[in-house]
């Protein structure tokens, strides 16, 4: 459900003034959010895996509540306008309106980093207790709120595109976030009636610490390739054109690789059972990652990518056209998502954290080396040199933890 969001903003912002330029800049200003809110991507893994007890919830929800402070502060610096301005500007090379309008877009985003860090944590909560049902409620009411906020804001507001796209977001994960801890609160009830001063030592911040800091690094590297592709990009052929379409492809693959990423958690909560049980895991994982890769394969050699970004993301022609080759370099991707989460999964259920933060290493090192030689070597159009690196870094991911998850 999550992956409808992508689309439906894009869509929104595409029918408004300026589509270009106010896709270029939802794509630099999403991709900051996603740096700073890094560190906290990985905390329903941390509480799925962790949270046992009242004891632990409350060390760890206390860790998240000073992680959330610390991107918070973060995001602040970011967008004081020396500092933003010198990063769009001169950095990455954008152009002066579009520096502008990014950073009106990022203001508006300040919210989002630490609204994902709290109801991510609540979310493992409610996994570790297979209450998986209350988690798919809360992402209705963030598209609901998502939606009918971007849609007011389209008809009662003569805003820019990437500032109803922003604020949409914000208060789609803000109303999640909210809704999650009402949802979770019988469970946290339920936790404190049943707690024990027999409960054990429960965990310490260096614990944590140790445990959490490979999957906050890989997350940080995994996101902060993000602005790194937009700094590329901007030096590359049809830089513009490239940044405007990146996000709306990207929208699209997420339809289909969402799934595949929501796998990590499952497999975490279930593995280790019984090994008849765990081949069922793996069997399923194979056929999810080739239905998912299959269907984004069909949908790019099919007319309905063609009426998706034409009459659905309202793309023009001329940016639509550019949609075709990243589209088929994409097909692999949904079916590399479900392998990751499940390598991943087995790692950390093994209690094994370092080999997927080494697999990122891998993954953002093959990503910038490959944006390197196709764009300054090969000239290559923006958009195209980007999914190519993502393609071939999350390949090499792939292959590194192969190895590494036969003894987990």
């Amino acid at each position: 459900m999550m992956s409808l969001e992508g689309p439906f903003i894009a869509a929104v912002i595409a029918r408004l003034v300026d589509p270009k330029f106010n896709l270029a800049a939802y794509g630099v200003a999403f991709s900051f959010a996603l740096i700073i809110e890094a560190p906290v991507i990985m905390m329903m893994t941390a509480s799925t895996s962790l949270v046992k007890d009242y004891t632990t919830l409350k060390k760890l929800r206390q860790f998240t509540w000073i992680l959330n402070a610390v991107i918070t502060v973060l995001m602040l610096v970011l967008v004081i306008p020396r500092l933003f301005f010198f990063l769009t500007i001169d950095l990455i090379g954008l152009p002066e309106y579009i520096a502008h309008l990014t950073h009106g877009a990022t203001l508006i985003l300040l919210p989002w980093p630490a609204a994902i860090g709290f109801r991510r944590f609540y979310q493992g909560v409610l996994i570790r207790k297979r209450a998986t049902r209350r988690v798919a409620f809360g992402t209705l009411i963030r598209l609901f709120s998502m939606g009918s906020t971007a849609l007011l804001l389209y008809y009662y507001t003569q805003l820019p595109g990437v500032y109803i796209g922003t604020a949409a977001l914000s208060a789609g994960v803000t109303m999640e976030a909210i809704s999650t801890r009402i949802m979770v609160h019988s469970i946290l009830r339920s936790m404190r009636l049943a707690h024990s001063q027999d409960e054990g030592p429960g965990l310490s911040f260096k614990g944590i610490s140790r445990f959490y800091y490979p999957l906050a690094l890989t997350s940080m590297l995994t996101l902060g390739v993000h602005p790194l592709i937009t700094f590329f990009i901007g030096k590359s052929n049809m830089a513009i054109e490239s940044l405007a379409v990146l996000p709306v492809v990207h929208s699209f693959v997420f339809l289909f690789r969402g799934v595949g990423l929501s796998f990590q958690e499952v497999a975490i909560t279930l593995l280790g059972e019984n090994e008849q049980q765990d081949r069922v895991i793996y069997r399923f994982a194979t056929m999810l990652g080739l239905l998912l890769s299959g269907g984004l394969i069909f949908a790019a050699v099919t007319p309905i990518s063609g009426i998706w970004f034409s009459q659905v993301a309202a793309l023009s022609p001329q940016l639509a056209s550019l949609t075709i080759i990243p589209l088929f370099v994409m097909g692999v991707f949904p079916a590399t998502t479900v392998l990751i989460s499940m390598q991943r999964a087995a790692l950390v259920k093994a209690g094994n954290t370092q080999p997927i933060t080494m697999a990122t290493v891998i993954e953002v090192l093959v990503i910038i080396v490959a944006l390197y030689i196709n764009i300054i070597h090969l000239n290559a159009i923006g958009v195209n040199a980007a999914v190519t690196a993502y393609v071939a870094g999350r390949l090499a991911a792939n292959s590194y933890l192969f190895f590494k998850t036969r003894t987990a």
